[in-house]
């Protein structure tokens, strides 16, 4: 069976290239090079080394028509390539197993906004990709309410599997370590520091959370991680964007999230392995994939039980208690994160796939075989 991947990019980025980065590694792991679609590559990556790239230029189309393209590119490429089962990680009407790791109406719901032609047009290629697909993997409980009650998938054309994160990269460190990264970023030992990944401020709530720690008492500091920031003061800090993401959560005390539509939030995931609890609003995918331990909630939009939550959440950074039980690490979770729990997880689909397209053909070949 010949395994293809299509994404957007592989290289640095959001959770969805970090994600097709732990799908190459999972794959090579299994002796496994998958075909990989792309329009980008970073030949300087490691997992680029790992698959068979294949890139599908769209730089020379207007943005609002590079999906389009790119789905319409890939069917041929795929063929050619002799793709059994593609895995579909961006939007793409040819991927026999289609990854949702969100949708575009419920982003729209969300954030309050009534759809352009422009969106017609993304919804309409995101439509095509769920019904023409096989399989439909949900990275949570609101991807897979999503495709019920938005796309109108049935039950059983839905997997829920929670996306994998790299244990080796994501895990927690001694204190000694930790007082040293602190150190690196700047944080004053009577800070409570709360570690902001993104690079959509304002899907992810940086107005907010900004609102609330600008006239706060609490000794609490936002270090804004990725795109930066509109403005900064001392209490929004900047700190670059990290390639090693995952010092930034261990040497932080918090990572926050107060996203309006946050389809699972894998920063928060990263963070929990970290050791590092995660404050996140109630309306964020992976709440339900943290151990409760490992994880502050409050209403979404509501300034004043984020208050509430950082009163709480400050009182155990400033005793330490909040590390005492924060060991990270696979406890950290609701589930396994093992990236090769993942793979075996989407290889027993393609299996599936597989296997049931393989059976009309051996009917037919049974039907024409002679007696005995």
């Amino acid at each position: 069976m010949h395994i293809g991947i299509s994404a957007n990019a592989l290289k640095h980025g959001g959770g969805f290239e970090r994600y097709a980065m732990d799908l190459a590694r999972g794959f090579a792991a299994r002796g496994i090079e998958p075909d990989f679609f792309a329009r980008r590559f970073d030949t300087g990556l490691p997992e680029f080394a790992l698959v068979e790239p294949h890139r599908i230029g769209v730089s020379w189309l207007p943005g609002k028509l590079r999906d389009h393209w790119f789905s319409w590119r890939l069917r041929s490429a795929k063929r050619a390539a002799g793709v059994d089962v593609l895995i579909g990680c961006n939007r793409v009407d040819s991927s026999e197993i289609a990854v949702c790791g969100g949708t575009h109406r419920g982003f729209l719901r969300a954030m309050g906004r009534a759809p352009t032609r422009a969106d017609h047009w993304q919804i309409s290629l995101e439509a095509r990709q769920y019904a023409n697909a096989e399989i439909v993997v949900a990275h949570s409980e609101l991807m897979r309410d999503e495709l019920r009650s938005l796309y109108g998938l049935p039950d059983d054309k839905i997997r829920l599997v929670y996306p994998p994160v790299d244990a080796t990269r994501f895990h927690a460190v001694d204190m000694d370590a930790r007082r040293n990264l602190r150190r690196r970023f700047g944080f004053a030992d009577d800070e409570v520091v709360l570690l902001f990944a993104s690079s959509s401020h304002a899907r992810k709530g940086l107005p907010i959370i900004e609102a609330v720690v600008r006239h706060t008492p609490l000794p609490v500091v936002v270090a804004v991680a990725g795109r930066p920031p509109a403005r900064t003061s001392d209490r929004i800090r900047y700190i670059g964007y990290l390639k090693d993401l995952e010092d930034g959560y261990r040497a932080a005390d918090f990572t926050i999230l107060a996203s309006k539509y946050e389809p699972f939030g894998l920063v928060a995931i990263e963070s929990a392995m970290c050791g590092t609890p995660a404050i996140l609003a109630g309306n964020i995918g992976c709440c339900d994939a943290i151990a409760p331990e490992q994880r502050f909630v409050f209403a979404p939009d509501d300034a004043a039980d984020l208050h509430a939550v950082l009163e709480r959440a400050t009182r155990l950074a400033r005793t330490g208690a909040q590390r005492a039980w924060t060991t990270g690490g696979r406890a950290a979770l609701a589930y396994d994160p093992d990236v090769a729990a993942h793979i075996n997880a989407l290889l027993g689909l393609a299996w599936q796939i597989d296997a049931r397209r393989r059976q009309p053909a051996t009917r037919a070949a049974d039907a024409h075989r002679p007696s005995t």
